[in-house]
């Protein structure tokens, strides 16, 4: 089996991680995983490190104060990089992703640079939500495809499997963006850099327990973003900069 981590950033997640981490060692024993926590003041960290000294498959990354959900990603892709592991994961510690569709992501890892488990490809969910959060998520996931030019469904999803390679490949310390942003900004890196995008079918559950991290900052962090990136692409293709590049093999 290829060496896999399993990245969960945490915040105040100190009811729903024990269940999360139950269910990623029942339904994918071998992987390892790495809590990362922003110094949780409700003890998610200090949980995560009595469930490290128990299990040699929890590790814990302590984060000096919340810094965002994209810096906590890029600690952990370094973290899981230096230790030698060739797929790395992102996942939610709130129970939305479920660890049932964990299974499905790893067997199609070898598939693609980059795995998404997707709520809105044939065969993918989302339950407990209300119609208009469902109108967000599809309304922005066409925005970005018409953007960004890409064929990627559920850009936003937050349940993805990266290659070490695909990593490496990629100028992480150039993605600043959070939440949302944070996965549509990964996704344009991997495929500007050639790497190939594959979406598995998953059913996202709204959270139960905690509070959700969403906010009107974040949607206006995406939604400016995304617009910039799509101008400048657009202004490439006239100026025809990219098919320069292309030619000089740039």
């Amino acid at each position: 089996m290829v060496s896999t981590l399993v990245i969960i950033p945490t915040y105040n997640e100190r009811e729903s991680l024990p269940v999360q981490i139950s269910g990623v060692r029942a339904y994918a024993p071998d992987v390892d995983i790495l809590v990362v926590d922003d110094s949780s003041p409700d003890g998610t960290g200090e949980w995560a490190d009595e469930a490290a000294l128990a299990d040699p498959h929890v590790n814990v990354l302590h984060r000096p104060g919340k810094q965002g959900l994209g810096v906590a990603y890029r600690a952990g892709f370094a973290w899981g990089l230096e230790h030698g592991y060739e797929l790395l994961v992102e996942m939610d510690a709130d129970g939305s992703h479920q660890p049932r569709d964990l299974p499905r992501l790893l067997a199609n890892a070898g598939d693609g640079d980059l795995v998404i488990g997707s709520r809105w490809v044939p065969g993918g969910s989302v339950k407990n939500w209300p119609r208009h959060r469902k109108l967000l998520s599809t309304g922005a996931n066409t925005y970005v495809r018409l953007a960004l030019g890409i064929h990627v469904k559920d850009a936003t999803a937050g349940f993805r499997a990266y290659t070490a390679d695909m990593l490496r490949a990629l100028d992480l310390d150039s993605v600043e963006s959070q939440g949302y942003c944070f996965q549509i900004d990964m996704c344009w890196h991997v495929l500007r850099a050639g790497g190939t995008v594959v979406e598995v079918p998953i059913e996202f559950v709204e959270r139960v327990q905690g509070a959700s991290k969403m906010s009107g900052a974040i949607l206006r962090e995406a939604l400016l973003k995304t617009t910039v990136w799509g101008v400048t692409r657009r202004w490439r293709q006239v100026t025809g900069a990219e098919r320069r590049e292309r030619q000089s093999g740039a």
